[in-house]
């Protein structure tokens, strides 16, 4: 009966039954029985989404007994700024309690599980290591596991998951930008990458999660896919979400790439460049950036605005050429560098060959034998088409 009123749902909105690449939250015959008579937790946020209806919402209206949601970063409805901190709260709409995973706990504890049967973890990410929704899926695992709680990952496309591709992370640099020893973009969907942690035994002291993957319909690794909502409030565009993985690490440094301006993730800059064709200028942006870098202070640098211009010219690799340019550029090369670096780039090797001198060959050349190994690796867990 319940798989019946979805489809009804969706009939209504005029749905196609095929040809659309369908995410995990749309095989309700996969996972509605699972849930059938269960309490549940839910991780989710602003993307856990079937079509324009959250997945909290359309599993109470099928009176699926939800006791509790789970919010990572950015929170439960994805409003607030990267790193910050997010409080418990109840949810205004629905009443549900929120426990935030992006504040005093990053995992859940025992007792914030109790009285629950299964979990489902339902988030959109862009496949990138340092996204930290992937940590968010690690600790939930952990947590399952250590309490004996079914999870059941309703899987999403990864507008990455056609390249391989920067540094592996190394153990002693683990964090919460990092905790998997994987590369930089790897490639991978979250259920697959769940698979791994499962597989490889990456959870603490080896422990396994019970683990379902609810598989995305008509979807396969070279697809593009743009996102219907924004993972996080500086990613608003499939450009700035293509461009992420490459301009990310400037983060580490006292570069800007755009946060508070409308094009965050799309420009890189600082007052002092000395190619000044192009500027802009960071404002505070309630909710999005709070006193970003060099706030009301014009910026020059370069305009990636126009870089990709159609969701099907996707980036076939990270570029490391606009950090060694900045890097060469600025005026105060000792101070280039903060403590943040090591930890997006997973290891101190990366900043030592940019000071070191070394060229973008050199450095990629570097990489090639981690990458190659992680490829074979990968192979065993994929649940789509290369």
């Amino acid at each position: 009966m319940k798989n019946f009123i979805i489809s009804i749902i969706f009939f209504s909105l005029g749905f196609s039954l095929h040809a659309q690449i369908r995410a995990g939250a749309y095989q309700t015959k996969e996972y509605l029985p699972l849930l059938d008579g269960k309490k549940v937790g839910i991780i989710a946020n602003q993307s856990s989404l079937i079509a324009s209806t959250h997945l909290v919402d359309s599993l109470i209206s099928l009176h699926i007994d939800v006791v509790k949601v789970f919010a990572p970063e950015h929170g439960f409805r994805g409003k607030a700024e990267a790193g910050a901190h997010i409080k418990d709260g109840k949810d205004s709409k629905t009443g549900l309690t929120i426990v935030s995973l992006y504040g005093k706990n990053k995992k859940p504890k025992a007792e914030q599980l109790q009285n629950i049967d299964v979990m489902l973890f339902d988030l959109q990410g862009v496949g990138v290591r340092f996204y930290t929704y992937i940590s968010t899926l690690t600790y939930i695992m952990e947590a399952c596991a250590e309490n004996n709680i079914p999870l059941i990952v309703l899987d999403r496309p990864n507008p990455h998951a056609h390249y391989i591709d920067g540094p592996l992370l190394k153990e002693e640099y683990k964090s919460f930008v990092g905790m998997l020893p994987i590369p930089v973009v790897y490639g991978m969907t979250d259920g697959e990458l769940a698979q791994m942690i499962n597989g490889e035994k990456w959870l603490k002291n080896g422990i396994h999660c019970d683990l379902s993957v609810i598989k995305i319909n008509n979807y396969n690794h070279q697809m593009a896919y743009e996102l219907n909502v924004s993972p996080s409030p500086n990613l608003p565009n499939f450009q700035s979400i293509y461009l992420y993985p490459s301009l990310c690490f400037f983060e580490g440094t006292p570069i800007s790439i755009g946060r508070g301006t409308d094009t965050p993730f799309q420009v890189i800059g600082y007052p002092e460049y000395p190619k000044q064709g192009f500027s802009f200028t960071p404002k505070s942006k309630p909710g999005y950036s709070m006193h970003p870098k060099f706030e009301n202070q014009e910026c020059y640098g370069i305009n990636l605005q126009n870089l990709y211009t159609d969701i099907n010219e996707k980036p076939q690799r990270l570029e490391i050429k606009w950090l060694l340019d900045f890097y060469q550029s600025y005026p105060d090369q000792e101070h280039f560098f903060t403590s943040f670096f090591d930890k997006l780039a997973g290891n101190h090797t990366l900043k030592q060959q940019i000071i070191d001198g070394w060229t973008e060959e050199m450095i990629r050349e570097s990489w090639k034998s981690d990458l190659s190994n992680f490829r074979e690796l990968r192979r065993k867990y994929l649940l789509y088409d290369e």
